[in-house]
């Protein structure tokens, strides 16, 4: 629908063109008529017949132009469909990417996530393992406890420990001597559990940082594909730009050439304006910007040229033109 209606603005613009154009030839055809210095012979030479073709002629070449630029719009409204082609499959292929990027993102918060809610078990895991801690050492003075209790019913053995007190001659009394190796036993047994449990630790600190490793590692890989993938894409994009630049650069050298080829025209015209008004001694009462009045006086020179040949080939037959035409 679009395309339709901008070829008929097209028509219309160039309708309008073409109208504006045999109004401007008109008006420098009724120009040149007002300013020649003998009109009536000037009517009488250039013949209806001679108008109509010239009439002919000009409606020919505007035409021509108009369908030059009907090509030329029809040539650009296919790049343009070519390039909204373009245009749609590169907003398709990054639409993929900001999905991918989106899919990438989500799985990096959910690995958070799920690496927070294991840090918070480790934390409660810590605090449940020194309440566990706590209650064992409770449990351990509840123990010598009963063991200073027991000792007291032993008394019997008082004298023997007094014996092995003065005997050792380290301690100053004997429950000190059993206070001291009773410490050391306990203090072993903690040692003891406390290295199996910090065993046990390590060995799931070590466990969780492999796992963290080897996610990382897949992160990292998958992070590189895409890096490497943009990367891709980028060099396509950077060859699609020089590709767009050399086009651009080859339109202007095309322009640069059809624009100095014009100026040969346009300079060539005015040659030979100048060289057919000066030996038919015709003033030059048009521009020397004005191109086509150029053409339109030229063409004029060479239908009288013409006529003149035409009254020196037949002279018996155009015996009152050549009389006319010997007296101008």
């Amino acid at each position: 629908m679009d395309l339709d209606l901008e070829e008929q603005d097209l028509e219309e613009h160039l309708r309008e063109a073409f109208q504006d154009k045999l109004r401007l030839l008109l008006h420098a055809e009724l120009r040149a008529a007002r300013g020649r210095t003998v009109p009536a012979r000037d009517a009488a030479t250039l013949m209806p017949s001679t108008r109509v073709l010239l009439k002919r002629r000009e409606v020919a070449e505007v035409e021509q132009e108009l369908q030059s630029q009907r090509e030329e719009f029809r040539q650009r409204m296919e790049r343009l469909a070519q390039r909204r082609e373009q245009l749609a499959r590169r907003e398709e292929e990054l639409r993929d990417v900001a999905l991918k990027f989106d899919a990438f993102l989500k799985a990096v918060a959910a690995r958070r996530e799920r690496r927070a809610g294991e840090e918070r078990a480790w934390a409660v895991a810590l605090g449940a393992e020194a309440a566990r801690l706590h209650r064992e050492l409770e449990g351990l003075l509840q123990h010598r406890e009963r063991l200073a209790r027991r000792l007291r019913s032993l008394r019997r053995f008082g004298d023997y420990l007094r014996d092995a007190l003065a005997s050792m001659g380290q301690f100053q009394d004997v429950p000190a001597m059993l206070a001291h190796f009773g410490v050391l036993a306990e203090a072993r047994a903690a040692l003891a559990q406390e290295a199996e449990a910090g065993q046990e630790r390590l060995a799931q600190g070590r466990a969780r940082l492999q796992r963290y490793q080897e996610e990382m590692s897949t992160e990292l890989l998958s992070t590189n594909n895409e890096l490497a993938q943009l990367h891709t894409r980028l060099q396509a994009a950077r060859q699609d730009v020089l590709q767009w630049e050399s086009c651009w650069a080859r339109v202007q050298s095309t322009a640069t050439q059809k624009t100095l080829l014009l100026g040969q025209i346009k300079l060539a015209v005015l040659n030979l304006f100048q060289l057919s008004t000066a030996w038919l001694r015709i003033p030059m009462d048009v521009a020397l910007e004005d191109t086509e009045a150029q053409l339109d006086m030229l063409l004029l020179c060479l239908r009288d040229l013409t006529d003149i040949c035409a009254i020196s080939r037949h002279p018996l037959r155009h015996r009152g033109a050549r009389l006319s035409w010997s007296q101008e």
